[in-house]
Formats: C-alpha cells, sequence, structure tokens
C-alpha cells in the first residue's frame, strides 16, 4: 500500500471512528472538516503527504477560520489558497452554528494561528515543495467543538467520556499517520499535541524523537511577542534545522 492509500484509508476510518459520538451541552454544535471539506483535505494529501517526512508537526484540532473552513491544517485562506494552491470546493457542516457560518475560501476572517505557523515557514522555505519535502503538518484531532455562544471548545475541555471516545479514534489515526510517514521527529505544536503525541506513540520502542513549539495563538501572551523568531529557535536548539 502506497503511503497516499495509507494517509486516505485512515482519514476514512477516523471519520469512521468520530460519527457515533454523542455530544451534550456545553457542546452545541461539531464540525467534520474532513466530511464537508473533503475535496481540499485530498488534495492536501494527495500533494503534499505521499512521501516519507522527516518531521510531522502536530497541532491540536481546528480554529474556525481555518481549517473549519478549508479542511488543511491550520488552514488560514490566503496560505493555503496562495501558497500551497488548494482552492477546492467546499460544503455545509450537518448542523451549522450560526455565528459560525462556513464559507469556504470565501471567509474574510484571519486565522492568526494558521497565519503565524504557515507565514514562517513560507519565508523560510519559499516553495511549499521545499518544506514538504522533509516536513508534513496534521491536527490530533480534525473536529471543531462549539458552545451555543460560538465559543471553541478545546478536546481536553470535554466530559470525560466524550473525550476517551475522541481520544480513542484520534490516536488510531495517529499511530496510522506516523507508521505512513516514518518521521525522525513528531513535534507538537503546543503542550496538548506534544502530551498526546508522547501518551499515544511513545511505547519505548518508537524510532522517533519527540518535541515541542510554541502554539502561534494569540491567546498565547509568549506568541505575541514574536512567534516566528521563538519557533525557529527551538527548532535549531533541537538540531532539526539549522
Amino acid at each position: 500500500m502506497s503511503r497516499l492509500d495509507a494517509l486516505l484509508n485512515a482519514t476514512n476510518q477516523l471519520i469512521e471512528d468520530l460519527s457515533g459520538i454523542d455530544f451534550a451541552e456545553p457542546v452545541t454544535h461539531v464540525y467534520q472538516p474532513l466530511e464537508y471539506a473533503r475535496c481540499s483535505h485530498e488534495a492536501y494529501l494527495k500533494r503534499f503527504g505521499d512521501s516519507k517526512k522527516q518531521v510531522v508537526f502536530l497541532g491540536m484540532n481546528p480554529g474556525p477560520f481555518g481549517m473549519a473552513q478549508t479542511g488543511v491544517p491550520f488552514g488560514e485562506i490566503p496560505a493555503v489558497r496562495d501558497w500551497l494552491g488548494i482552492c477546492e470546493p467546499v460544503d455545509k457542516p450537518d448542523k451549522e452554528h450560526p455565528k459560525r457560518p462556513v464559507v469556504g475560501f470565501d471567509c474574510t476572517r484571519s486565522e492568526v494561528s494558521g497565519r503565524r505557523l504557515w507565514g514562517l515557514f513560507s519565508e523560510r522555505f519559499k516553495k511549499p515543495e521545499a518544506f514538504f519535502k522533509k516536513h508534513f503538518i496534521a491536527n490530533y484531532c480534525p473536529l471543531v467543538f462549539m458552545e451555543e455562544t460560538g465559543r471553541n471548545r478545546t478536546p481536553d475541555k470535554l466530559a470525560k467520556e466524550e473525550r476517551a471516545a475522541v481520544y480513542a479514534a484520534c490516536d488510531t489515526h495517529l499511530r496510522a499517520l506516523v507508521e505512513a510517514l516514518e518521521p525522525e521527529w513528531v513535534i507538537g505544536v503546543g503542550d496538548f499535541a506534544l502530551k498526546r503525541a508522547q501518551d499515544v506513540l511513545d511505547d519505548g520502542e518508537a524510532t522517533y524523537s519527540f518535541g515541542k513549539v510554541l502554539h502561534p495563538s494569540p491567546a498565547s501572551p509568549a506568541a505575541n511577542r514574536g512567534w516566528s523568531e521563538q519557533a525557529q529557535a527551538q527548532m535549531i536548539a533541537m538540531g532539526i534545522w539549522k
């Protein structure tokens, strides 16, 4: 089986495993961009996922103006459309939150985390092919959880049984992802992603190392003080970049 087929099969399995989970208040809306933005996500996998990687960057879950709109991890629209060259039709989620409409590539809101992350990579590597020759970006969880107010609810804040079910599905997908891409490094974008990666993958026999870069969220005061410079310094300190 090719790497691409393995990634596509893992995506299908993840969708199936997550589809049967019910969520109770305060979660009122759940978006699954792997379904309604499947064309964009598949384009991302087909264009950039069919090769062995040195580094897999792992995020937490989609933001409302990034992957929730584009189907691409940290999917800031200008970065996905103009740098990655992906601009596919996007449908609607089954139950749309009135305060968080999905309009795909017509969305005018900026996903700051994605703008910072992809901005660093585009500045450093110039062309996406140069970046993806050794790197890949994925999210641990593909679902967007929202409360009645439109506020995001992160996976770690779900009710215990909901969290266990989500983690089980996402753990299986993460194992399949790294098996397909065979990275030397799994880098958590933030503390949550690093901990999940270590809990899931660090079985004492792993052939890869773990690391972390500061999450680029504007909610982080540290990230608002030169995130790009800090992230580059962390990669250099780990010996991954020069």
